[in-house]
C-alpha cells in the first residue's frame, strides 16, 4: 500500500479506502450472522440489537443502525475523533446481517457440536475483516471509539474494566428486551480479543500504528480537488 493510499492523501485514495471498508464490513456482517446462527446466545452488542429488534418488531439491521448511530452521537458529544468509515460501519454491518438472513445462508444450529464451530468461524471472520476495515484508516467503529472515550474519562480504572462494564450494560439491557443470552455470549466476550490478536499477528498488523483520518480532514482533501 502506497503512502498516499495509506494516509488518504487524495480523493482516489479516500474512495478506494471507503470501498475497502465497505467490502470488509459487509463480510464482517457475515461473521456476525454466523455468531447469531450458532444459536448459543449472541455477542453482547448483538444481544442488545436482537432484543431491540424483538421488542420493536423491526429488522436486526434497523436495530443495529439505531444503536450504532446513537453511540456515534455519544462519540461526537465526547469529542472523540470521527471518521467516514464510522458511518459506513453503522449502516453496512447491520444490513449485511439482514441480507444473509434474507437468503438464509446458514441454518440455525441445534446443538453445541455444530454451534461452537460456527461461532468460532464467525469470530475468525470478524477478526480478519476488522483488519481489512482498519487498514482503510478512515476511523474506528462507533463502539470502539466509545470504549476509548469512556476509558479516557474513567481516571485510574483500567480500560479492561471499562470494557466489561460497557459490555455488561449492553447485555443486560438486551436481555431485558428479550435478546438471547447463553454460553455463546460468554464465548464472544472472552474469545473475541484473543482471536483478533492472533489474526492480526498472522498478517503482521499493528492496530495501534494506524493513524485514522478524521472526517473534517477527509472533507478537506475532497473539497480541495
Amino acid at each position: 500500500m502506497t503512502k498516499d493510499l495509506r494516509e488518504n492523501r487524495t480523493v482516489t485514495a479516500i474512495l478506494l479506502n471507503m470501498l475497502l471498508a465497505a467490502a470488509s464490513l459487509f463480510v464482517n456482517g457475515f461473521g456476525v450472522y454466523l455468531t447469531i446462527q450458532a444459536n448459543l446466545g449472541a455477542a453482547p452488542w448483538d444481544v442488545l440489537n436482537l432484543g431491540l429488534s424483538k421488542s420493536l418488531g423491526i429488522l436486526y439491521g434497523n436495530a443495529s443502525i439505531a444503536v450504532s448511530l446513537t453511540i456515534l452521537f455519544i462519540d461526537i458529544l465526547l469529542r472523540e475523533p470521527i471518521g467516514i468509515a464510522m458511518f459506513i460501519d453503522a449502516i453496512v454491518v447491520g444490513k449485511s446481517v439482514d441480507f444473509f438472513n434474507w437468503i438464509q445462508a446458514v441454518p440455525a444450529c441445534d446443538s453445541l457440536l455444530t454451534g461452537i464451530p460456527v461461532m468460532i468461524a464467525g469470530l475468525v471472520i470478524l477478526a480478519y475483516t476488522q483488519y481489512g476495515y482498519m487498514i482503510a484508516s478512515l476511523g474506528c467503529g462507533p463502539r470502539d471509539t466509545l470504549l476509548v472515550g469512556l476509558a479516557k474519562r474513567a481516571g485510574k480504572i483500567p480500560i479492561g474494566a471499562v470494557s466489561i462494564a460497557l459490555l455488561s450494560t449492553a447485555t443486560l439491557i438486551g436481555w431485558l428486551l428479550g435478546g438471547p443470552v447463553g454460553i455463546g455470549t460468554v464465548i464472544c466476550a472472552f474469545a473475541t480479543g484473543p482471536i483478533m490478536q492472533t489474526a492480526f499477528r498472522t498478517v503482521r498488523f499493528d492496530a495501534t500504528g494506524v493513524k485514522h483520518q478524521r472526517l473534517r480532514d477527509s472533507f478537506r482533501v475532497i473539497c480541495s480537488k
